[in-house]
């Protein structure tokens, strides 16, 4: 069975946010949903949160899951915004977050009462478990090396793979963020490779390298094909040594103290709008 699959781009971060449904059941899930934040005055705004939420509606779905692939670093999670609009919702994320946590606290001062145990998720995914969507088969594949705690999502013929591939033209995410590894990231598309080539790839963010439309879909032949950092014939060496030298070139992202601080607790951060 394949999945009905619906993408949301969120401005400000350059992120897509995906809603899967299984057509037949109704069953439903949002793969990292988005708020727009604005540091200066702490403030959030749910608009492409409800962006969702009303198309569930228009649909008459029932969201099941809302996944994370990472703890991301550009954005702020909706995901508990979402949780108060479908309590049923279970939010899931891979079980690296744990190391993330315990990496980040001391860095961004989280509360004395901040837990770095997972507990702020309902479920925390191991490399490869599977679970449904509705009817819809889908499966946990670990891709770390960008951050500890990645994980792809494939669900029937699509793949989710978070920011371990961009579009072919864009390459791959960093790995300057603690607990990113390079090498680590250049094995983990080597398994995102050995899928089909017909597998549809949904990538997480894109930015429209010299001036072309922002796009979000490609496929693993493209990417083994034409990928600007690894692709056929990249060896490991040479991957790592073209990251590393295009990270140290890098800023941090400009939301990454909220970002990472609401995200390594599911989406909660006390300057957000109330969740």
């Amino acid at each position: 069975m394949q999945p009905e699959v619906i993408a949301f781009f969120h401005p400000q971060s350059n992120t897509f946010s995906y809603l899967v449904g299984d057509r037949d059941t109704g069953g439903a899930a949002v793969i990292d949903p988005a708020l727009d934040f604005d540091p200066a005055g702490g403030q959030a705004d749910a608009t492409p949160a409800q962006a969702l939420v009303d198309e569930v509606a228009r649909r008459g779905w029932q969201v099941e899951w809302l996944l994370e692939t990472h703890a991301h670093a550009d954005h702020v999670s909706a995901a508990q915004w979402l949780k108060r609009q479908w309590p049923q919702a279970r939010l899931g994320v891979g079980a690296g977050i744990v190391q993330v946590q315990r990496a980040f606290a001391p860095r961004y001062r989280m509360p004395a009462n901040f837990r770095a145990d997972g507990s702020q998720f309902d479920r925390l995914f191991g490399d490869g478990e599977e679970f449904r969507i509705g009817a819809l088969a889908a499966q946990v594949i670990a891709v770390p090396g960008h951050t500890g705690d990645s994980i792809a999502y494939l669900i029937g013929d699509a793949l989710f793979p978070g920011d371990s591939l961009f579009m072919p033209d864009s390459g791959t995410a960093r790995c300057d963020f603690p607990g990113g590894d390079a090498a680590q990231l250049f094995h983990s598309i080597q398994r995102l490779y050995a899928l089909p080539d017909d597998t549809t790839v949904f990538v997480c963010h894109d930015y429209g390298p010299a001036g072309r439309a922002v796009s979000h879909t490609t496929s693993i032949g493209q990417q083994r094909r034409a990928n600007i950092h690894v692709r056929d014939g990249v060896g490991e060496a040479e991957f790592v040594e073209r990251r590393q030298s295009r990270d140290a070139t890098l800023p941090e992202p400009k939301l990454i103290g909220p970002a990472i601080k609401a995200n390594i607790q599911g989406g909660r951060y006390q300057d957000l709008l109330p969740l």
